[in-house]
């Protein structure tokens, strides 16, 4: 899947939106990717959980196992986990959820044993900030994540997951702006929170 596809995939979901959008970092942006819309139609699934395993695999990487933050992240390490196991039938596909103090958190259903390898698995990789509170949840277990996959890479510095190999299906930076920044010509549309 190349790069001009994913964002294709987007808009034919209907999943990337134009107006004026309050982001959760506060920032406020003229464009949104809605994950949700996208992932929630099967093929969409599939096709994207495909350009994602290719990429794991293509960097050589075997993990014991899949994770994702949830909630978004839960179908969607899933099906990375699925198409990686033609290869790897014993992989397994995982999540994290919110601790309820700031962080994440395993089930105790999700047994890791100590050394086991993992990829981490987000939509759109906007800080890193859910996603590194899912590493650090596995780790907490033992985990060793020996990459992070994403659909899109929004940031424009590496922030928090710097030390973490990363693979995207697309890097694609939109402009944000802090509430006094907003420019006239976005402040004239209607804010929409998110």
């Amino acid at each position: 899947m190349s790069e001009l596809d994913v964002l294709d995939l987007y808009k034919q979901t209907g999943a990337f939106h134009e107006g004026r959008f309050l982001l959760a970092s506060g920032r406020q942006s003229p464009f949104f990717l809605q994950s949700t819309t996208l992932l929630q139609h099967p093929r969409a699934m599939m096709q994207v959980g495909a350009a994602m395993a290719r990429k794991v695999m293509e960097a050589g990487l075997t993990p014991d196992f899949v994770v994702g933050p949830a909630m978004g992240g839960v179908t969607l390490a899933y099906e990375v986990a699925r198409q990686l196991s033609e290869a790897q039938p014993d992989i397994r596909g995982i999540f994290a959820e919110k601790d309820g103090m700031g962080g994440m958190k395993l089930r105790e259903a999700f047994s890791i044993r100590p050394g086991e390898t993992f990829i981490a698995t987000e939509d759109v990789l906007t800080t890193g900030g859910s996603l590194l509170r899912a590493v650090k949840a596995v780790e907490a277990h033992g985990g060793k994540c020996i990459g992070l996959c994403t659909i899109i890479d929004r940031r424009q510095e590496t922030g928090p997951l710097h030390g973490y190999p990363l693979m995207s299906l697309k890097e694609l930076y939109f402009d944000t702006y802090a509430p006094h920044e907003v420019p006239d010509w976005l402040a004239e549309r209607p804010l929409q929170e998110i």
